[in-house]
């Protein structure tokens, strides 16, 4: 099953604190307490995204409701509206 960007991000967040998890189980106590922190940032970045979700939905639903009636090879048309939506002319 295809993953959304995001989805895909958290997948890769989850990867990196469960290694920290790992990592500050072998460790001496400095490190232990760097690694413990990096796992527990790793986990708010996890909940963060996984809040925005359903946000992300959204998005895209309102996204492809605008280009419904667009011809798929209007190549020009899906970009106008996908800078309008995502408001990627004023990044």
């Amino acid at each position: 099953m295809k993953q959304t960007p995001l989805q895909e991000l958290i997948e890769v967040l989850k990867i990196h604190r469960d290694t920290a998890f790992e990592k500050e189980k072998m460790c001496g106590a400095e490190a232990k307490s760097y690694y413990e922190g990096r796992a527990i940032a790793f986990e708010d970045a996890i909940s963060f995204a996984e809040f925005h979700l359903e946000k992300e939905k959204e998005v895209m639903c309102e996204f492809a409701y605008k280009c419904r009636n667009i011809m798929a090879a209007d190549e020009l048309a899906i970009n106008h509206w996908y800078d309008k939506t995502f408001n990627a002319e004023e990044k």
